[in-house]
């Protein structure tokens, strides 16, 4: 996770810088980035649009003042983790689940031999936290005004019923049935269901694209927004924009990368002429790229299954494909082999 520290006290910095080195270590991007003499309220406002975890050391109520007046929706805000500046305790106070302060809020307390205080309902009652699942296997959350009614029926102690186009290992959780595509109360595939389940999708999608030199981000925008609609697919379901490298720093291309918070991923043409397949094959992309079809070969080239041959629209081709996703009922985020 992109992790950004402040503390309020030269006890609490002191912390904080170790914890920071801490979380590096263990793989996360964690540095303490307020300045001398940055308020708290200046630094949040800037690192809370840019992190993917916020850490404060000091009191919760700093915490909580500093982050009220941009909290957007549960499904966008950061995580936020609150530790003591004696890191005796760990609390999650925004995006326990899908955010994963909670896991954050776990990880703080295991290095610094402290305790997480973890009170959302599901943890604490022990059901199935399906947001919370739904993060640790890379699944998007379409609808998240739906995982209330999912958790709140686990709680009272009902059965949610769940299809997933794709196996699932492991052990099915207490309180989860198999169920069937078109009523189930949970559905994890790339598509949208027909009924008004929790829509799951793995972000496993990869759009290819070739394009004009010049052409805008709002030109590749709309076609790749009228694909995804026509299909039934989320653009929450995307991990990467893909093309060949003559293409690397189109602007359009960045912008759109940008907007989307997506990697642009690029390809050789001899790394595209080897993708495997049957593509729509075109002379004039040829000669000027050196490989016959830009866009669905680049959207297959991490492997996968095509969902949508190329597409054109005002100089933009486009394909969309999909690496299948290997789901475990695991929590933590380990695949089994």
């Amino acid at each position: 996770m992109r992790l950004e520290l402040t503390a309020f006290t030269r006890r609490g910095a002191a912390l904080a810088a170790r914890l920071a080195e801490e979380l590096t270590r263990r793989g996360h991007q964690a540095a303490c980035t307020r300045g001398a003499g940055e308020s708290a309220a200046d630094w949040t406002a800037q690192a809370f649009g840019r992190a993917q975890g916020l850490i404060f050391v000091g009191a919760a109520g700093i915490a909580v003042r500093s982050i009220a007046p941009h909290l957007r929706h549960k499904s966008t805000d950061p995580a936020v983790v609150v530790v003591d500046e004696r890191g005796q305790f760990a609390i999650p106070i925004l995006s326990g689940h899908l955010g994963g302060a909670n896991d954050l809020a776990r990880e703080i307390a295991a290095l610094l031999g402290g305790q997480a205080v973890i009170t959302t309902a599901t943890d604490v009652n022990g059901a199935f936290a399906v947001d919370q699942w739904a993060r640790a296997q890379g699944l998007a959350v379409c609808n998240p005004e739906k995982i209330v009614d999912v958790s709140s029926a686990l709680l009272e102690g009902k059965a949610v019923s769940l299809w997933s186009r794709w196996p699932i290992a492991g052990v099915r959780p207490a309180g989860v049935s198999d169920g069937e595509r078109e009523a189930a109360d949970v559905a994890v595939d790339w598509y949208r269901p027909e009924r008004d389940a929790l829509w799951l999708c793995p972000r496993t999608l990869r759009a290819g694209v070739g394009c004009r030199r010049g052409t805008g981000a709002g030109a590749i925008r709309a076609l790749l927004d009228a694909v995804l609609g026509g299909e039934r697919l989320s653009p929450l379901g995307l991990e990467a924009v893909c093309s060949i490298d003559l293409k690397g720093d189109e602007p359009g291309l960045l912008a759109l990368c940008g907007e989307l918070d997506l990697p642009l991923t690029t390809y050789t043409a001899r790394e595209l002429e080897a993708v495997p397949g049957e593509f729509s094959a075109s002379p004039f992309v040829a000669e000027i790229t050196g490989v016959d079809n830009v866009c669905e070969r680049a959207a297959l080239a991490a492997g996968g299954v095509l969902l949508r041959k190329k597409t054109a629209l005002n100089g933009v081709t486009l394909a969309l494909a999909g690496r299948e996703p290997r789901l475990t009922w695991n929590t933590d985020g380990r695949i089994l082999p």
